[in-house]
């Protein structure tokens, strides 16, 4: 597998797996959209993606998962943190080592910019994605709440 960071000559890739990405979290695809928000965090330097692709050249490459983080700061540490908001391996790809191969990736994005760390939250029902976080060493948060306010 080749894990790569996303420009704008993989917009096609990125967006195919952000679709499918978003269709999990029963949103409609809209493919076009989603070209539309990716282009828009990569020209403002508004987030990091990352792709897996396969090393298979035979194959149309659609692309195996991708990784997207938001850059945020923390007052407190004074340091960059890391928002890993988006993480997705197509289905035909689980198991395979491709979501512990992003957020390695994702590790490394925050040593290499000397960030704090990276957060990440998840729905209490995704405990496929909890086992694999807790296996990987992210640790609950139990000292704080989290509030959502709709706009």
């Amino acid at each position: 597998m080749i894990i790569k960071k996303a420009f704008k000559e993989d917009l096609e890739t990125a967006a195919y797996l952000f679709d499918l990405y978003r269709q999990f979290y029963d949103q409609r695809s809209d493919i076009e959209s989603a070209k539309e928000f990716l282009s828009e965090r990569m020209e403002n330097n508004e987030s990091e993606i990352f792709l897996v692709l396969s090393e298979e050249k035979k194959k149309k490459n659609k692309g195996m998962g991708f990784v997207q983080l938001y850059p945020s700061f923390t007052s407190v540490g004074m340091k960059r943190i890391w928002i890993l908001n988006d993480l997705f391996v197509h289905e035909n790809f689980r198991k395979q080592g491709v979501a512990e191969a992003l957020i390695a990736r994702s590790k490394d994005l925050a040593i290499e910019t000397n960030a704090k760390g990276i957060i990440l939250e998840t729905h209490f029902s995704n405990t496929a994605a909890q086992k694999l976080y807790d296996k990987i060493g992210f640790e609950k948060d139990g000292e704080h709440f989290y509030y959502y306010l709709k706009a």
